[in-house]
């Protein structure tokens, strides 16, 4: 059972209390992008685990008729047993999925896979013409190319600030140069993409920027943010725009809640009054 003080940004262990969240978050008209969690696998018996429960969740979703779809991570899917384990387990998965109607994020890692993610992306979204996007990372120096590579790939990029932490000599460091990266990929995603354009972020300056870009090009765009966040505003984004919350759950819960604490000062002081009032 997660802890009180962990709940709020995992929806629960099972794939039943995911859906329930999703559930819930469908009655404030909000989407979901469901992970199972678990990364960096160097064994097979996991990588097959992991993959067998999202063919099954993408069916448990369509069944339920819930507004939702599924991420993977590559790593989870074998991609550090190689790269030929992680397309084979993404191609049954997107293919279960597109027989559900159901649509697959891949999400990205650490800078080092990079282009195994993006090439893998390619190839699976060509040949199926859809139904599976992409993150990319604005902190990244190499992200400006691989967004107009991408611009006319028929899938949906996400675009991130980026939650790892590179080197400098692949990355950009200073949090005023990334935000004026996010910006510039913002502007040329809205200008030269028919659609497809996911801003994930919690920034209210971005998602500000985001919609000026949008009444500017008319170009469609969705909201993603992550579980036990900001609700209260993605509940009234929701409300205009179109906003997909990122549920994670499953056992492997305890890295992920820590990152999710660390990253930001609210959710410190969240899982503060947790402890001092549990």
């Amino acid at each position: 059972m997660i802890p009180p003080i962990a709940n709020r940004f995992v929806a629960g262990e099972s794939p039943a209390e995911a859906l329930e969240h999703v559930r819930q978050l469908n009655d404030h008209d909000v989407k979901a992008i469901v992970n199972l969690l678990g990364e960096h696998y160097d064994e097979y018996d996991p990588v097959e685990a992991d993959a067998a429960e999202y063919r099954r969740l993408v069916a448990d979703i369509a069944d339920s008729r819930l507004e939702a779809c599924i991420s993977v991570k590559p790593s989870q899917l074998g991609l550090d047993i190689g790269e030929d384990v992680f397309r084979s387990e993404l191609d049954e998965i997107v293919d279960a999925a597109a027989d559900h109607g159901v649509f697959v994020w891949i999400d990205m890692e650490d800078h080092t896979t990079t282009d195994a993610t993006l090439d893998a992306f390619e190839a699976v979204v060509r040949e199926r013409g859809g139904g599976v996007g992409i993150c990319v990372q604005a902190n990244l120096r190499r992200t400006r190319a691989d967004v107009r590579r991408l611009a006319d790939v028929p899938g949906k990029v996400r675009f991130v600030k980026g939650a790892y932490d590179p080197p400098a000599d692949v990355a950009y460091t200073d949090g005023e140069r990334v935000d004026q990266e996010y910006r510039a990929l913002l502007e040329y995603a809205f200008e030269h993409y028919d659609g497809g354009i996911a801003v994930g972020s919690h920034d209210p300056a971005m998602l500000e920027y985001a919609t000026a870009l949008h009444d500017r090009y008319g170009t469609a765009f969705e909201v993603q943010m992550l579980m036990g966040v900001r609700e209260d505003v993605q509940y009234e984004l929701a409300e205009e725009y179109e906003v997909w919350q990122y549920v994670p759950y499953g056992d492997r819960w305890l890295s992920y809640f820590y990152r999710r604490v660390m990253e930001r000062r609210e959710n410190l002081r969240f899982a503060l009054r947790a402890v001092l009032t549990g």
